[in-house]
């Protein structure tokens, strides 16, 4: 059944994001000009939990900061958006996860960051509360501590659970895929972590750790995903004019694990965070662009959709 207004718990990265656009990548290093500059509040948890707050949801999210400035931003912005922080972590004497981000005018990137990894991974602060009161989560591999303890409550009370499985911290995933019930890869990390460039062959070994959902995006190629019992399909990516793919991974997730709060069948679900990730790209930054249920849903009405493989 379909939560009246769904509750969805994200755990990991929050950062703070300084983006400029130009008009193209150099050949060599050189000063070029900005056509744009931007700072917005980024990271993967973070910009899936204003996606899916942008869509109606209750929202809570883990995660860590320092005490300094950046960190001050980045709980200010979430809450502006509504998102509950308290189980942000805010620990003294480090500095808040940030990104330089070089964005060209057809929204490739060049991404420099620094990382939480070497905050205190401490869980202690955390209420399993925020759990219990969650439709469903959705984690990274950032703060792989509060992932676990977050993912294995939620296994002991069936709340589904939806992994960003990006790039890195590879190495825990057989630990944490048996928690997992919807694994969502992007294409490199598949191909990393299976060690097979062949999609169809990465979910097959993703879906053998344990997990009920495999599934990769694929940029302009769409979402391939596999039940994991015998059933497949893919969501085509809708063609939209590109400013900035940044945080494009980040919207499909927070969108996905809306739907699956909402009570959304996989098909939908896949269609709404396709949706979501386009029209997300149509503006500079991992925030600006993000809809509401309502835009969503007449974008969804009305978009073109790209050819699959």
């Amino acid at each position: 059944m379909a939560a009246a207004t769904p509750a969805v718990l994200c755990i990991g990265n929050a950062a703070f994001d300084r983006i400029h656009r130009i008009a193209a990548f150099p050949p060599t290093p050189m000063k070029v000009p900005a056509l744009d500059y931007l700072e917005v509040g980024g990271g993967m948890a973070a910009n899936a939990a204003v996606a899916a707050a942008r869509l109606g949801a209750r929202v809570s999210l883990w995660s860590r900061v320092g005490d300094d400035r950046v960190g001050g931003a980045i709980i200010d912005e979430l809450t502006q958006e509504g998102i509950a922080t308290g189980g942000i972590a805010v620990h003294a004497g480090f500095r808040s996860p940030a990104s330089s981000i070089i964005v060209d005018q057809v929204g490739e990137r060049l991404i420099v960051g620094n990382r939480a990894h070497v905050m205190p991974s401490d869980t202690t602060m955390l209420s399993l509360e925020d759990v219990e009161r969650a439709d469903v989560l959705m984690g990274d591999l950032r703060w792989l501590e509060a992932v676990t303890l977050g993912f294995r409550h939620a296994r002991s009370i069936g709340r589904p659970t939806v992994l960003d499985a990006d790039l890195g911290n590879h190495d825990q995933l057989p630990l944490l895929l048996p928690l997992t019930d919807y694994a969502i890869f992007s294409q490199p990390a598949l191909q990393q972590y299976t060690g097979t460039t062949n999609d169809v062959e990465g979910l097959a070994k993703v879906c053998a750790e344990g997990v009920a959902h495999a599934g990769v995006t694929r940029g302009s190629a769409g979402y391939l995903w596999s039940d994991c019992e015998g059933r497949s399909g893919e969501q085509p990516a809708f063609a939209v004019d590109v400013i900035d793919t940044t945080g494009a991974g980040d919207a499909f997730h927070g969108a996905f694990a809306f739907a699956i709060a909402q009570g959304m069948n996989v098909e939908a679900a896949a269609a709404l965070a396709s949706a979501v990730s386009a029209m997300k790209c149509r503006a500079l930054g991992g925030r600006a662009g993000l809809p509401t249920l309502k835009k969503a849903r007449a974008f969804l009405a009305q978009a073109a959709p790209l050819p699959t493989s």
